[in-house]
């Protein structure tokens, strides 16, 4: 999640996992209120068209620099690592777009959520004037984020699945053959859980990791205010640093590699149940 760069005499980790309402919007039972999450997904959002734009649309040549080079790079792995290795040929030019698009907003998300930024509900006073402190929040660290994202694959997953298959031969291909008829009752109710466990891994293991890398750098920072001892800043800062490198060096990748990854594998394998 988030934590704040100023100091604070009282050091609360409770308060930076708060959402608080900024703009409240609500429809009847529908909470659309605008928090800290909802402008994250929005600067997110917007980072991701002008990175891919940047990447893949201006100054292209016959000998690229290292914008396009990186542009290709970017390319070239989710073809031919995620596309290409998941989906079948019949599905590859409808959902290379998708599992393309859905690998880089989730990497621009997880980048951003580790650059300090003036978005928070906390403000020190500047000349009499309160400015937000700077602080890291990240938007795939709450678990609504990536519920929805990964509903969005589930969502598709299944409707490829019917229209490729119908609606009869894709449930038909969710029971493996030869399976005896009595064990039907039990194999049947497993599968639709199984179907069910997709959406819930996918949303849990992007959630889960980045809230705990976040977690993590908040607690070694935090061990400044709570011992409030010198002899402390530099353990805590150093580890602070080194998890913070691996995060963002290693981790906001992975996680939007294998995410996109298993998209592609389970809109694949309904696309063409043997795939």
């Amino acid at each position: 999640m988030g934590f704040v760069f100023a100091a604070e005499s009282d050091f609360d980790p409770q308060h930076e996992f708060l959402l608080e309402e900024w703009i409240p919007i609500h429809i009847g039972p529908l909470d659309m209120s605008v928090n800290k999450a909802v402008v994250y997904l929005w600067l997110g959002g917007m980072a991701t068209i002008f990175v891919g734009i940047w990447l893949m649309r201006f100054g292209l040549s016959l000998r690229p620099g290292r914008r396009q080079t990186a542009g290709e790079a970017i390319y070239d792995l989710v073809q031919s690592q995620i596309a290409e290795s998941s989906l079948p040929h019949k599905g590859l030019s409808r959902w290379f777009p998708y599992v393309a698009s859905l690998f880089l907003f989730i990497w621009v998300l997880n980048i951003v959520g580790f650059i300090p930024l003036p978005i928070s509900n906390d403000t020190y006073e500047v000349f009499g004037v309160n400015v937000p402190t700077l602080g890291v929040y990240a938007a795939t660290a709450n678990l609504s984020v990536t519920l929805a994202l990964a509903l969005i694959t589930f969502l598709a997953t299944h409707v490829e699945g019917v229209r490729h298959n119908g609606f009869v031969g894709y449930l038909k291909s969710w029971i493996p053959e030869g399976v005896p008829k009595p064990l039907l009752a039990l194999i049947v109710p497993l599968e639709v859980i199984s179907q069910f466990m997709r959406l819930i891994s996918l949303s849990v293991r992007l959630f889960a990791n980045m809230l705990a890398g976040h977690m993590l750098i908040l607690v070694m920072l935090g061990l400044i205010f709570i011992f409030s001892s010198w002899f402390l800043i530099p353990i805590s800062v150093l580890a602070g640093t080194v998890i913070y490198l691996f995060e963002v060096g290693i981790v906001v990748t992975i996680q939007a590699f294998v995410f996109a990854l298993l998209s592609a594998i389970y809109i694949g394998a309904a696309i063409e149940p043997e795939h």
